[in-house]
């Protein structure tokens, strides 16, 4: 019988050593949400949508880990990149929703083919990114809080990685986003339309 009782003992305690962290992790997503600390600006939808550019250039980057919040309040973690100003050329957006009966409907816009979309204060929530970059004066590693490169906004909760840069390019860039914000956001040649069935950047 007291064999059993310090099993019970021993699991209790590791049920409270896995489970105090994760209490102290979500408390503290709670007040940095209340802070406006995270990427919660708005609700996103339950939607991911791609994003492609045959470049982009940027003054003042910053890139940190955070977390935005859906409508039913759940918590979902994202890559912010954030650009002071951004320049996109051959700029796609698409989202795909499928529809009961209808089946799956595309909206896509596209711009800047000849003149560059101009986007000042930047923000993307992304979930995953890709192409050839270049950055200059890049520091990796730095707390996620001290960020001074990007827009003034532009920084995670303390103790959390980041980088930051001077300048960044990107060619051939592909992301999946849930939210994107800006300042200013200036699209030359918008052009945008709905169709039937699935139709991506990439």
């Amino acid at each position: 019988m007291e064999h059993h009782l310090g099993d019970g003992r021993v699991k209790w305690r590791r049920f409270a050593v896995l489970t105090v962290p994760a209490v102290a992790v979500t408390a503290g997503l709670g007040v940095a949400l209340a802070q406006g600390a995270l990427a919660a600006s708005f609700a996103v939808s339950g939607q991911q949508f791609k994003v492609s550019a045959q470049s982009l250039t940027g003054e003042g980057f910053a890139q940190y880990g955070s977390v935005d919040v859906n409508a039913r309040e759940e918590l979902i973690p994202v890559a912010v990149t954030a650009i002071r100003e951004a320049k996109l050329t051959d700029l796609c957006q698409s989202v795909v929703t499928s529809l009961p009966v209808i089946g799956d409907i595309s909206l896509g816009l596209t711009a800047g083919k000849k003149t560059p979309v101009e986007a000042k204060n930047l923000f993307v929530d992304a979930t995953q990114l890709s192409g050839n970059a270049t950055f200059t004066n890049i520091e990796i590693g730095r707390d996620a809080s001290t960020l001074d490169k990007g827009p003034t906004e532009a920084q995670g909760m303390q103790d959390l990685f980041a980088q930051q840069a001077d300048s960044v390019t990107i060619t051939d860039l592909r992301q999946t986003a849930w939210a994107t914000n800006a300042g200013t956001f200036k699209l030359s040649g918008l052009s945008m339309n709905i169709s039937k069935g699935k139709k991506e950047c990439f």
